[in-house]
């Protein structure tokens, strides 16, 4: 039987190139004069960085690899440099989905595809602030390229190259595993988006290759990652739809991606999804629709945050830019107008931070003060002699090893008494003979003859602990392990 090819396109022009790359250049210089400090989860990255391993507690490797790669060049370990990834990584992803466009549609498609991912809502935000959604992005949309290179052409290098790709997203966020999910649905009701069964063969081998060290890792460390993840999915721990469903958190989430994808986008996919017309578009309906499917149903017996669903949109900015190119080209513009201008607020926003403040506090809060906390906090360490601090805050914890880096203090956790529930508690846990130490807290602990008086009080009136009550206590190491 003759294999049926996927018709072959214009190219990506050089204005989509240029248009992209000023983008991201803008975002760079951004981040260059942006006034927010690393967010807990940057933080954590970063110090994965400085512990190059095989998987980490929570998330995969690649991430820390990137960031320790950029550092490492830049000689800096400075929020920009930790940050700079993540518009390289969209502009990237913008230019690889545009070329996809020009095989699959024509330039003019390509051209805004590529315009219209760089302006994304959730490719805003991932360019200011490092993630994991970030660092799968470019290698899931060359899974994708390579996917289709693959399915036209029938060559083994392509297809070998798709599955290296969906390896390295894998690396990025175990989410990268919705491509097998698409790719096996579109084969199935799309025949003319089937591959061999050679090619198949030499994909999954080839994505086999890729993640077998961090699998083996995962062997080696008790499912560490698997582990978290399932306390993340929540009803797999609980008792799942026995205890309810949750349709105002499905609703929420649903209401969320109006804001991830952006408002016109997100109406029109789901207008895609439900009348995709070629087979062409069938087969990225498939290759879209299980990522944001599945975090609905979990989202519905549990709990769903915005971003669990960002795998959908790879092939959703495929559907939607041709679909109303077709159809309504003026809701393109639109939409343009509305992510482009959320795109410029996003960054602005870290330029004039602490500014605007809302009821007394700072719009992005959460990305402000922790860098001063853990500045008064390695003061009182070296006030009262300690060498030795501890907390049992993740937030806190994850500023203090990159506020203090190179500063030669002994940051822990607590002891775990069971299973570890953070990276810290996995490599930093607290041992009983440490001696005195300081420990950051927001209660008095209680050693055996009450509450230890506090030895400081900790400025926390705007930022990110705006009305806590943080305090260092004076201790010694077996109380600060024991549970509160």
């Amino acid at each position: 039987m003759k294999r049926a090819k996927m018709p072959d396109g214009g190219i990506l022009s050089r204005r989509a190139v240029w248009i992209v790359a000023a983008i991201t250049l803008a975002r760079a210089v951004a981040l260059w004069f942006g006034r927010t400090d690393l967010f807990v989860d940057e933080s954590q990255y970063w110090l994965w960085g400085q512990n190059l391993d095989l998987g980490y507690y929570s998330k995969p490797p690649l991430i820390a690899w990137v960031i320790r790669a950029v550092t490492e060049v830049a000689g800096s370990d400075a929020p920009f440099w930790v940050r700079l990834p993540g518009p390289i990584f969209h502009g990237a992803t913008a230019l690889i989905l545009g070329a996809l466009a020009a095989r699959l549609f024509s330039g003019r498609a390509a051209f805004w595809v590529a315009v219209t991912y760089a302006t994304l809502p959730f490719a805003a935000l991932g360019s200011l602030l490092i993630s994991t959604d970030t660092i799968m992005a470019p290698f899931f949309a060359a899974a994708l390229l390579f996917h289709f290179r693959t399915i036209a052409h029938g060559r083994a290098g392509a297809a070998a190259v798709a599955g290296v790709a969906v390896g390295l997203a894998f690396l990025a966020k175990y989410a990268a595993v919705y491509f097998f999910v698409g790719a096996a649905l579109a084969a199935l009701f799309v025949p003319s988006a089937r591959i061999s069964a050679g090619n198949t063969a030499i994909l999954l081998g080839a994505f086999a290759v890729t993640v077998a060290p961090n699998i083996a890792w995962n062997v080696a460390n008790d499912l560490t990652t698997l582990e978290h993840t399932m306390d993340n999915v929540g009803w797999v721990r609980d008792d799942g739809w026995l205890g309810g469903l949750n349709p105002a958190g499905l609703t929420e989430f649903v209401l969320s991606q109006f804001a991830v994808f952006g408002p016109v986008l997100f109406a029109a996919l789901l207008v895609g999804y439900l009348r995709p017309g070629s087979e062409r578009m069938r087969a990225l309906v498939f290759l879209s629709v299980p990522a944001l499917l599945t975090v609905c149903v979990q989202a519905l017996l549990d709990k769903a945050y915005a971003n669990w669903a960002v795998a959908a949109y790879f092939a959703g900015t495929l559907i939607v830019v041709p679909l109303l190119l077709d159809r309504a080209p003026r809701a393109l513009w639109l939409s343009l107008a509305i992510n482009g201008a959320v795109a410029v607020l996003l960054p602005l926003l870290t330029l004039i931070a602490p500014a605007p403040v809302r009821d007394g506090k700072p719009l992005l809060a959460r990305y402000l003060g922790r860098a001063d906390l853990s500045r008064e906090i390695i003061a009182a360490a070296r006030e009262t002699g300690g060498q030795t601090i501890v907390a049992r805050d993740r937030d806190i914890l994850a500023d203090l090893f990159y506020t203090g880096r190179g500063m030669g203090l002994a940051i822990h956790a607590p002891k775990p008494a069971g299973r570890p529930q953070n990276y810290y508690e996995q490599i930093y846990p607290l041992p009983d003979s440490a001696g005195q130490v300081l420990l950051i807290a927001d209660r008095a602990p209680d050693c055996g003859s009450g509450e230890v008086s506090a030895t400081r009080r900790f400025d926390a009136e705007r930022g990110a602990y705006a009305g806590r009550d943080i305090a260092a206590y004076l201790i010694p190491s077996d109380c600060a392990n024991a549970r509160p």
